[in-house]
């Protein structure tokens, strides 16, 4: 059974730094691209960050740039998001998602997705 499991989320202030965690089974970790998927309350997704399958390169949208880093552990078949100097625009429910190539934007391509882990930023 495939499976990504979100963890990390939680309430922070503005300012503030998460760690969100994705652990992956099921499936050959190392095989897939990954990607953050958020979805805020009341809109639509919006792909926040990937990375290529080998974790040479990584991507980010442009409103996380600077404050964002992705990255993954084949070995332990984890994918990370790092997130610093958090914003109330922020808040979300993140998601990590994967594909055999980074599918950006392209949501229904994904093959496989996590639950989701709730990130609120708020003072």
């Amino acid at each position: 059974e495939v499976q990504l499991v979100e963890s990390g989320g939680g309430l922070v202030q503005p300012g503030g730094s998460l760690r969100l965690s994705c652990a992956a089974s099921g499936f050959t970790f190392g095989n897939y691209a990954m990607s953050w998927v958020r979805q805020a309350p009341g809109k639509g997704l919006e792909w926040v960050s990937g990375i290529t399958n080998g974790g040479g390169s990584t991507n980010y949208v442009d409103s996380v740039k600077g404050r964002f880093t992705i990255s993954r552990d084949n070995a332990k078949n984890t994918l990370y998001l790092q997130m610093n100097s958090l914003k109330p625009e922020d808040t979300a429910v993140y998601y990590c998602a994967a594909n055999p190539k980074l599918a950006y934007s392209d949501y229904d391509s994904y093959e496989y997705w996590g639950q989701g882990t709730q990130v609120t930023v708020s003072s």
